[in-house]
């Protein structure tokens, strides 16, 4: 900038006073989305004496302003203040943003006052982040020693051990704070604090910190103690976790909370490894069959997605014995959620329990589930037959679980037909193309003669789909003949349906099976009596010029054929068909 430009010294802060004092929100967020830029303008000097102590009194606002300012922030800011030696300047506006009402601004300082720590030297934080951390901590307001919770992690580390014992100290009062928010922003934050504490500090300061918040009348103050637990259990021994854990973890899992429960179901896997093999199998197996006993179906659908993670530390024996019997309870419970996680993770007993124990037990629970009333339960049962096909095979797998599917398929309430119809791509990857085309093929074709017009209107999306999955020259043995046999059928219906078909699939098809098979029947359908055929001719038409242009022969068949189609159709008696015509020569002729 020129030195002797008279703006230079006032425009840039004085631009940024003028917006933030505008009545417009959107005004004042931008001006905040310009600070980088505006502290570039006024160099690293006047960014620290001038920009930053304003920034520190402009936390009167919108929450979005605000919000917005916590983020810039924390966006390598101190590279616009000359370096990381002045990174500790950004603290006080982020340290007032993190006492404000809204949690939003508050965790979003917070995060920023973290990141900011990271490019800090020792010294530094020991200056000017940990007596932050302590105001914060001693806040009279419970916002600001709720936003100190989220501080202690990133530099416990990085100080001295005097520090480190008073940040311990700093955090156990959080933990016994009489406002339930600190509490909970405690409890929180606690996980990540114990993953920087010494094994002993872990017994000394973690545990008892943990013990008391477990203990809270709130229950969301305890359902966040569970995570709090894994981070302990990992950290343990065995026969430390017996001797000290095991109490609170039984605690937990049988809590008079629901959502306590819920959240103990929904971490069992991670809470089972961190406890071994061995504790698992003497301790937890009762508690994890009274998780899918629950009273709660939210409970119980947590504790459903957990069931192969918990399994692989069983013995086959004790899975038919303990979680079997449970699993074929979820099977009918009477929640469709229940019933619906227990059919994403049932396959995965399969491999555990082996073919034998699979055919007898799982296979009739795979039928039930099969033939639910509720679609996700039936969708996330085909979505994993693999994994059963892998284990029993392909042809008990066509025995059972197959006329299951056509039963569907042919079912009389239609949306359960087109439920199926959906299902089925992902079948045929799953099943490969020669049991697909035995077992399947004619069903699928079957549909585009449905008397539903939303189920022929799936079956050509489902021809597209299986175009996809299996290939081009698959599509032009199995798909095109007999979607084009169809074209001369009696029943108009079925001649719109082959317009249809052809007009979705032929963008997955090549130009020539287009020319050899699909234009000549095309183009005499488009002399066909009923005008809904002609101008739905005409749309495939336009799909065909839009599809093909772009290769040099696609454009010479656009040329030869589909422009002298439209020609003819612009000139016809029916206006609908006149217009699609026009609208779909006005195409071909700017992709040419």
């Amino acid at each position: 900038m020129d030195s002797n430009f008279p703006m230079e010294d006032i425009a840039p802060i004085a631009i940024l006073m003028d917006e933030l004092r505008s009545e417009d929100v959107q005004l004042r967020l931008n001006a905040i989305h310009s600070i980088p830029t505006i502290a570039l303008a006024l160099g690293p000097d006047r960014a620290r004496e001038e920009l930053i102590p304003f920034l520190q009194d402009s936390v009167d606002d919108e929450d979005e302003v605000l919000l917005a300012l916590a983020e810039e922030l924390g966006r390598n800011f101190e590279e616009y203040i000359g370096g990381k030696e002045h990174a500790h300047k950004i603290l006080g506006p982020l340290e007032n943003l993190s006492a404000v009402e809204e949690t939003l601004v508050r965790e979003k300082a917070a995060e920023s006052i973290t990141k900011v720590a990271g490019v800090l030297s020792q010294q530094q934080i020991e200056e000017f982040y940990i007596p932050l951390v302590k105001r914060l901590s001693h806040g009279e307001w419970f916002t600001s020693r709720t936003s100190s919770a989220a501080l202690y992690a990133a530099v416990y580390d990085k100080v001295s051990p005097a520090i480190q014992e008073e940040l311990r100290k700093g955090f156990t009062s959080l933990g016994s704070d009489d406002t339930p928010m600190v509490r909970r922003a405690a409890a929180k934050w606690l996980g990540p604090l114990l993953k920087h504490f010494s094994q002993a500090h872990i017994l000394s300061d973690g545990l008892p910190i943990y013990r008391k918040l477990q203990q809270d009348e709130q229950d969301s103050v305890r359902l966040l103690t569970v995570e709090d637990l894994i981070v302990i259990a990992q950290r343990l021994s065995p026969a430390e976790i017996k001797d000290q854990l095991l109490r609170q973890i039984k605690q937990s899992i049988g809590d008079k909370s629901w959502r306590v429960r819920y959240m103990a179901a929904t971490h069992f896997n991670e809470l089972s490894e961190a406890l071994g093999v061995e504790l698992v199998r003497e301790e937890l197996i009762g508690q994890y069959v009274q998780l899918l006993k629950d009273n709660e179906a939210e409970v119980r659908s947590a504790a459903a997605t957990q069931i192969p993670g918990f399994s692989k530390l069983l013995d086959k024996e004790v899975i038919l014995a303990r979680i079997v019997p449970c699993v074929r309870d979820l099977s009918q419970d009477s929640s469709q959620h229940v019933r619906a996680a227990l059919a994403n993770q049932i396959n995965g007993l399969a491999p555990l329990l082996g073919r034998e124990a699979t055919i007898e037990h799982l296979l009739p629970l795979f039928l039930l589930l099969l033939k639910d009333d509720f679609p996700e339960v039936r969708l996330n049962i085909i979505s994993k037959l693999e994994t059963v096909n892998n284990v029993i095979g392909i042809e008990l797998l066509r025995e059972s679980l197959l006329p299951a599917i056509v039963e569907l398929a042919e079912d009389k309430s239609w949306r359960v037909r087109q439920a199926i119809i959906e299902y089925i791509p992902l079948l045929a990857n799953q099943l490969g193309k020669p049991f697909f085309d035995e077992e399947l093929g004619s069903l699928c074709m079957s549909w585009l003669g449905d008397t539903v017009y939303s189920i022929r209107e799936a079956a050509t999306i489902n021809l597209k789909k299986l175009t996809e999955v299996f290939g081009v020259e698959w599509a032009k043995t199995a798909i095109v003949p007999k979607v084009m046999g169809m074209g001369v059928h009696p029943n108009y219906l079925f001649r719109m349906t082959t317009v249809q078909a052809i007009t979705t699939i032929s963008p997955s098809l090549s130009l020539e099976i287009i020319r050899s098979d699909i234009i000549g029947p095309l183009l005499e359908l488009s002399k066909d009596p009923i005008p809904n055929i002609r101008f739905n001719v005409a749309k495939a038409l336009e799909v065909m010029a839009t599809t093909f242009a772009e290769e040099g022969e696609g454009r010479n068949f656009i040329r030869d054929w589909v422009k002298p189609a439209l020609e003819r159709l612009q000139s016809d008696t029916d206006a609908d068909v006149r217009f699609f015509a026009s609208r779909a020569l006005q195409k071909a002729i700017t992709k040419d």
